[in-house]
C-alpha cells in the first residue's frame, strides 16, 4: 500500500490507481510516515487574502516585451466564456494549464501566460431577452465575477494583457481580418441549403450539428435555403492534413485522428454521366471507379438542385412530396444504416460511360447534397446502402468483383473485399489497385472522367442571424453590389439601443430592424445602401485571439508582427478535447492564411496540446437537470484554493476524468498541514550549508528534484505530487527521529518542498517560503538543480527467491554483473538452507533487482 496516500486518508480505489502515469505503474518509494500532530491548525484558507494582495502588488507573472536574454515561453489556456462564475471544469482546466507556466517561471524563462474572455455569443443574448437588457450588461458583469474568482484561484496570469472579444477595440480587427479574407477570395457569399436551429433562430456550421441536433441548445436542426457568408477553408484542406506531421507526438493522437477524419480526404475519380434530356453531363465522384461496370442506377440527393432540375413532369408531384419529407430529417437519420431506404424515381435515365447502358435515376435521402457533386453511381453488389435500396425497389444487382462470397441477392449482404474484377471488359481479371488505375486512364482517354480528390470538409459557414456577435463589415448597394467597409471606418459597431424584446429571434437578424444602423451611404458610389445584418460565428473571434495577446494594445493592426514572431508559436496549449474539430481546426486555418499574408512565419499555432478530462460525480457528468452539480465557490470557501487545486491535480493524469466523489479533500488538507508544520519547525538559518547535513535526507531531496523535473516535463503532475509527499514524509522522519530540525539538510528539503509545491498549491508554498525566512516570492526562487553525485545509488536491495518465496535480501552495487550476483545469491546461508543440499536446477538473474532460484530434484 502507498504509505503517503494512506497517510492522506485517500479512498482505496484512488490509492490503487493514483501513481500510474503515461509510462504505466510507477513504484512508490517507501519512507517513514510520522503521525500527524493533533496540534496542527494550519488553515489553507487563512493565507489566501494575504498573498493575493502581495502578488497583486509585486505582479510577479508579467511578461517582459523587451529582449532581456531569457528564453521565451508562451503558455495558453483556452479562454473561458462568461456564462456565470467559474465552475469545476474551469478549476481543473486552469489548474492543469497553470503548472507548466509556473514551472517555466521557476526555470527562469520569460513567460507569457495571458487571460481573456470569449465574450460574444448566444447565452448573453438570450439572457438579455429574458432580462430586457443589453447583452453587454450580463456579459461584463459575469466577466467581473470570473475575474475576481480567477484571482482567488491564483493562476499565474499576466493580467495586463486581458482582452474581451466583444470590445470594439478587439472586434475592429476581427472585421479587418474578414476583409483581408474577402480580398483573397476566402470570404464569399452564396445561397444554398444550410443547417437552421429553430430554437436559436440562426444557422449553424456543419461542425455545430451533433447527431442532427444543435450543439448548443439541443434542438432538432432543419434545412433551409439562405444566402450566407462562408470562409473557404476547403482551399486549405490538403495543407491542414499535411501539416499535421508537425504535430505528431506533440498533440494527442486522438485529436489528430478526429481532424483527419473530419477533413476526410479520399482519392478516386470524377466520372461524367450523360442524363437524357440534359445538355450538361452530371459529374459523379467515386472512390471505386473499378466498379463502374456494376453501376446499375444513379441516386441524386433529394434536396440537391440537380434533382429539382431533372425530375420529369409526370414525377414532379411525387418528388416534391418526398422532398418535403426529407427536409424534416436530420443528417444523422439520413446516414443511418438501420433505416429502411426511401426514394422516388425521377423519370430520367443516365448513360453509364463505360458500357453505354441506360440506368434509372432516383432521388433518395441517403445521399447528401454536400457530398461530392450531390449524386452517386450506385453499385449495389458492393455497397450495402446501394444494395438495400436496390432490393427495396427491385433494381439490378451485378457482381463486378469476385471475392468468392455468395451473390449479394442471396444473402442480402454486399461483398466489399478486394478480389479480382469480373464482368468488366476493359479491366477484366485485374486487382482493385490495377483496375482503378486502368479504368481512370480509359475515362481520361474517352474524355468522360479523370482522377480526383474529394474531401468531407465543407466551407465554414460564418453567418449568424443574431445580434451579439461581430458585425460583418460589408455594405450592399444596388449599384455596386457588395462593398467592403473601408479600413478607416472600422469598427462597424453594434448599435447600443437594442434591448430585450428587440433581440428576440424572428428568423432574421435583430440588426435588420435597426433602421438607423442598417441604412448607410455606399462607401464606393455615395448612394443609398444597407449594411449586412448578419454577425459572425463566435469561432471567428477565437480563431485568432492568441495572436492579440502578444500585443493587446497595438493599434496599427490585429497584432504587432514582431511581437508575434518573438512569442509564437505557442509552446503549450491547454483545453478540452471537445474543441478538437471546431476551434482547433479553425485556428490552424487562420494561421495558414496569416502565413500566406506574410504576417507570421509559422504554419501551426500550437506546438503542444494538452487536453484535460471532465470533472464528474459518481461516474456521471455534472448537470443542473440531474441535480448533481458541485459548486466550486462552496468547495473553495470550505476547503481553500490549495486543497481544491491539489485535489484536482493529484486525482490522476490530466487527460483522465475526475470523479469528485472519490476525491479526498480532507487528505489534501492534512498533507498541506504537514508541509506548513515542517516549514515552521526548521531551525537552521537561511543559506545554511546543506552539504554538512544528513546525506540520507539529501539523497531523497535530490532524487525528488530529479524525478519531479522529469514528471512535470511529461505532464505527469499527479506522480510529481506523490514524490513531494514522499519527501515530506522523509523530512518529517528526519525532524522527529533523525538529525533534527536544525540540520541544514532539513532546511534544504523544506525549501525544495516549497518550490516544487508552488506549481500545485501556491498559497501554502508562499506561506512556507516566508516561514523559512525568505523575503522574495517563492515564484522567484528558481527551480532547484539535482546534484548528480547524490543521484548515484551506492547500493540497491536485491530480492532472492527460492521456489517463488523470498529467502534473502542482498545490499549490492547497482552495477553488479549477472554472474557476480548469481554467485552472491548462491553463497547466502539462507538460500543454502532453503535449497537443502542439491544444486539448483535453474538460476534466473535480473541484476540488480532479483534472483529466482529453481531448486534441484
Amino acid at each position: 500500500m502507498c504509505r503517503a496516500c494512506n497517510a492522506q486518508g485517500l479512498p482505496a480505489r484512488i490509492r490503487a490507481g493514483r501513481h500510474t502515469g503515461a509510462a504505466g505503474r510507477i513504484p512508490y518509494r517507501r519512507t517513514g510516515v510520522a503521525t500527524v500532530s493533533s496540534d496542527e491548525q494550519y488553515d489553507p484558507r487563512a493565507v489566501q487574502d494575504k498573498w493575493q494582495a502581495r502578488w497583486a502588488e509585486l505582479d510577479p507573472f508579467k511578461a517582459v516585451e523587451e529582449d532581456d536574454g531569457r528564453e521565451r515561453r508562451y503558455a495558453l489556456d483556452m479562454f473561458p466564456y462568461p456564462s456565470g462564475d467559474l465552475h469545476m471544469g474551469h478549476a481543473e482546466a486552469f489548474a492543469i494549464g497553470d503548472v507548466p507556466a509556473r514551472y517555466w517561471f521557476q526555470r527562469g524563462y520569460n513567460v507569457l501566460h495571458p487571460i481573456g474572455w470569449d465574450s460574444f455569443g448566444l447565452p448573453a443574448e438570450n439572457a438579455a431577452i429574458k432580462r430586457d437588457s443589453h447583452p453587454a450588461e450580463w456579459t461584463y458583469a459575469n466577466i467581473d465575477t470570473q475575474a475576481a474568482s480567477f484571482k482567488r484561484y491564483a493562476p499565474a496570469f499576466d493580467w495586463s494583457r486581458r482582452l474581451h472579444t466583444s470590445d470594439p477595440e478587439y472586434y475592429r480587427w476581427t472585421q479587418w481580418l474578414f476583409l483581408r479574407f474577402y480580398e483573397r477570395g476566402l470570404a464569399y457569399r452564396k445561397g444554398g441549403q444550410v443547417n437552421w436551429c429553430p430554437n436559436d433562430q440562426t444557422v449553424l456550421a456543419n461542425e455545430q450539428v451533433v447527431g442532427g441536433h444543435c450543439e448548443r441548445c439541443g434542438a432538432l436542426v432543419e434545412k433551409r435555403v439562405l444566402t450566407q457568408w462562408y470562409f473557404k477553408i476547403t482551399e486549405y484542406a490538403d495543407r491542414l492534413l499535411e501539416d499535421m506531421k508537425q504535430l505528431e507526438g506533440k498533440w494527442p493522437e486522438r485529436v489528430l485522428l478526429m481532424q483527419r477524419n473530419w477533413i476526410g480526404r479520399s482519392t478516386g475519380a470524377d466520372v461524367d454521366f450523360v442524363i437524357e434530356g440534359r445538355d450538361e453531363p452530371v459529374t459523379v465522384y467515386t472512390t471505386r471507379p473499378d466498379t463502374l461496370y456494376g453501376a446499375t442506377f444513379m441516386v441524386v440527393a433529394a434536396d440537391a438542385d440537380l434533382a429539382e432540375e431533372i425530375v420529369a413532369p409526370e414525377q414532379r408531384t411525387a418528388f416534391e412530396a418526398y422532398r418535403e419529407e426529407v427536409s424534416r430529417e436530420s443528417e444523422i437519420e439520413r446516414l443511418s444504416t438501420e433505416r429502411d431506404k426511401t426514394g422516388v424515381f425521377l423519370g430520367r435515365y443516365a448513360i453509364n460511360p463505360v458500357n453505354g447502358e441506360r440506368i434509372p435515376v432516383w432521388a433518395s435521402d441517403y445521399v447528401l447534397a454536400e457530398y461530392g457533386h450531390g449524386a452517386i453511381m450506385a453499385v449495389p453488389a458492393h455497397d450495402q446502402r446501394d444494395l438495400d435500396f436496390a432490393l427495396k425497389f427491385g433494381l439490378d444487382v451485378r457482381v463486378v468483383v469476385d471475392t468468392g462470397e455468395p451473390h449479394p441477392t442471396e444473402t442480402g449482404v454486399a461483398t466489399t473485399g478486394d478480389g479480382r474484377i469480373v464482368n468488366s471488359p476493359a479491366i477484366e481479371g485485374l486487382s482493385k489497385a490495377e483496375g482503378i488505375a486502368r479504368i481512370t486512364e480509359v475515362l481520361a482517354e474517352r474524355g468522360t472522367g479523370k482522377a480526383s480528390v474529394n474531401f468531407r470538409l465543407r466551407d465554414w459557414l460564418v453567418s449568424r442571424q443574431r445580434f451579439w456577435g461581430c458585425p460583418i463589415p460589408i455594405v450592399h448597394c444596388e449599384a455596386c453590389g457588395e462593398v467592403p467597409v473601408p479600413d478607416e471606418q472600422l469598427p462597424v459597431r453594434l448599435p447600443d439601443n437594442l434591448r430585450g424584446a428587440d433581440l428576440a429571434p424572428k428568423g432574421t437578424s435583430p440588426l435588420a430592424a435597426a433602421a438607423d444602423w442598417v441604412n448607410v451611404e455606399c462607401p464606393k458610389c455615395g448612394g443609398s445602401a444597407k449594411r449586412d445584418t448578419d454577425t459572425m460565428d463566435t469561432f471567428v473571434d477565437s480563431s485568432w485571439y492568441y495572436f492579440r495577446y502578444c500585443s493587446p494594445d497595438y493599434t496599427e493592426g490585429p497584432f504587432d508582427v514582431e511581437q508575434v514572431r518573438k512569442w509564437m508559436p505557442i509552446d503549450q496549449y491547454t483545453g478540452g478535447v471537445e474543441h478538437a474539430i471546431l476551434h482547433l481546426l479553425y485556428s490552424r486555418f487562420f494561421t495558414k492564411v496569416l502565413y500566406d499574408m506574410g504576417m507570421v512565419d509559422f504554419t501551426e499555432p500550437f506546438t503542444r496540446l494538452l487536453n484535460q478530462g471532465q470533472v464528474i460525480l459518481n461516474a456521471k457528468a455534472m448537470s443542473k437537470t440531474t441535480g448533481n452539480l458541485v459548486d466550486l465557490g462552496e468547495q473553495i470557501a470550505e476547503h481553500g484554493v490549495d486543497v481544491v487545486r491539489l485535489a484536482m491535480l493529484f486525482s490522476g493524469p490530466p487527460e483522465d476524468d475526475i470523479d469528485w466523489a472519490d476525491v479526498s479533500l480532507h487528505g489534501m488538507a492534512k498533507f498541506l498541514s504537514r508541509v506548513h508544520r515542517i516549514a515552521s519547525e526548521v531551525a537552521s538559518d537561511p543559506g545554511a550549508d546543506a552539504t554538512t547535513g544528513d546525506e540520507g535526507l539529501r539523497r531523497v531531496t535530490h532524487h525528488t528534484i530529479s524525478e519531479a523535473t522529469t514528471l512535470v516535463d511529461s505532464h505527469r503532475f499527479n506522480v510529481a505530487i506523490s514524490r513531494i509527499m514522499e519527501l515530506v514524509n522523509a523530512t518529517r522522519k528526519a525532524i522527529d527521529s533523525g538529525p533534527g530540525a536544525a540540520d541544514p539538510a532539513v532546511r534544504e528539503a523544506a525549501e525544495t518542498i516549497a518550490i516544487l509545491l508552488s506549481l500545485f498549491a501556491p498559497y501554502t508554498a508562499e506561506e512556507s517560503w516566508a516561514l523559512l525566512g525568505r523575503s522574495a516570492p517563492v515564484t522567484k526562487a528558481g527551480w532547484p538543480t539535482a546534484d548528480p553525485v547524490l543521484l548515484v545509488q551506492e547500493t540497491v536491495t536485491c530480492v532472492v527467491q527460492v521456489a517463488g518465496k523470498v529467502k534473502d535480501r542482498l545490499e549490492i552495487s547497482p552495477e553488479i554483473s549477472d554472474a557476480d550476483l548469481e554467485a552472491l545469491a548462491l553463497a547466502s546461508p539462507k538460500v543454502q538452507d532453503a535449497l537443502g543440499g542439491p544444486p539448483p536446477r535453474r538460476v534466473i538473474v535480473r541484476a540488480p533487482k532479483i534472483v529466482n532460484i529453481v531448486p534441484g530434484a
